[in-house]
């Protein structure tokens, strides 16, 4: 790391304005082969937002200030946080405590995974619309592994006559969803309960009309691939067992006993579609269609597991 402490003093004595820096993370970032996806997905998206974030600028406006001239602090500042990125591999929202998540700006640490699921375009695209024809029939949600609380503040806002419960094994997480909770005054709306999955869930069965859930789906292979920033991540919220299906089964077998009889569960996996195919041939799984087609999450219905199961 000698020709980072150099390239930074050096920075440090001739940048002056946001283009400047924004320039010189790029470069820094694309040589130590950084990774992205917690909110960007290019070193320039990823020094912008931090440098913008940093300034307590407006996100989505970068033009007007482009040869704004930095105080010294404020070069100091977004140099050690260039640093923390480098050689820390801290993902971004972890550096600004910020996840941008479908309109909302939720606070998130070490404690919780950054949100990033699939599940909220899928809400907020009303692209469940073939099986939840009327929202305001929706009176009952589940956000199973809610983490930061992501989800369930999603879902409350776009069902709008709901009552959203959302669950985490840890209660370290559920202290980050509180934090989001009260920022978005939905007490009212979101109940937090500390559960392994359904077990601190008896009084819900038969409640829901939807369960969302973005569960641990990374195989053992997968952990061991995975770049450096995504294990800053809490292992509780990625790993799923060898075969990564170890969570994801539980709760394709658990679901039905807690969906109302037209009740639907939306789960995300990862890559891991073959391998929930093989495990369990012929179950009526949905795959929906994401943006970048990427997201692998299906949607069945309660009707569809009690036939398979029973």
């Amino acid at each position: 790391m000698e020709n980072l402490n150099k390239k930074l003093s050096n920075a440090n004595k001739n940048l002056l304005t946001i283009r400047d820096i924004v320039r010189f993370m790029v470069s820094i970032f694309n040589e130590h082969k950084l990774s992205f996806g917690h909110g960007t997905f290019n070193a320039f998206d990823e020094a912008i937002y931090l440098v913008l974030a940093t300034l307590n600028l407006p996100l989505d406006q970068i033009d007007p200030y482009w040869d704004a001239r930095l105080l010294p602090e404020e070069i100091n500042k977004l140099l050690k946080i260039c640093e923390d990125r480098v050689v820390e591999k801290l993902p971004a929202p972890y550096i600004t405590n910020e996840a941008i998540y479908f309109g909302f700006n939720l606070y998130v640490d070490k404690r919780v995974i950054i949100p990033r699921s699939y599940i909220g375009e899928l809400i907020t695209h009303n692209k469940l619309s073939e099986y939840v024809e009327h929202l305001e029939l929706v009176h009952n949600v589940l956000d199973l592994c809610t983490g930061s609380g992501a989800i369930a503040i999603v879902a409350a806002n776009y069902y709008h006559d709901s009552n959203v419960i959302a669950t985490d094994i840890k209660d370290t997480a559920l202290e980050v969803a509180e934090i989001n909770i009260k920022k978005y005054e939905l007490w009212d709306r979101i109940e937090l309960i500390e559960s392994d999955l359904f077990d601190n869930l008896e009084d819900y069965r038969g409640k829901f009309d939807i369960i969302f859930t973005n569960p641990p789906y990374v195989d053992s292979r997968r952990m061991k691939s995975l770049p450096d920033e995504y294990l800053h991540e809490p292992k509780i919220s990625l790993f799923g067992g060898d075969d990564g299906l170890s969570v994801v089964s539980k709760i394709i077998e658990t679901a039905r006993y807690y969906l109302t009889n037209f009740g639907v569960l939306v789960l995300e996996m990862g890559d891991n579609q073959d391998e929930i195919e093989e495990k369990y041939p012929g179950l009526n799984l949905k795959w929906l269609d994401t943006q970048n087609k990427d997201g692998f999450v299906f949607i069945i219905t309660k009707a569809d597991l009690d036939e398979y199961f029973e």
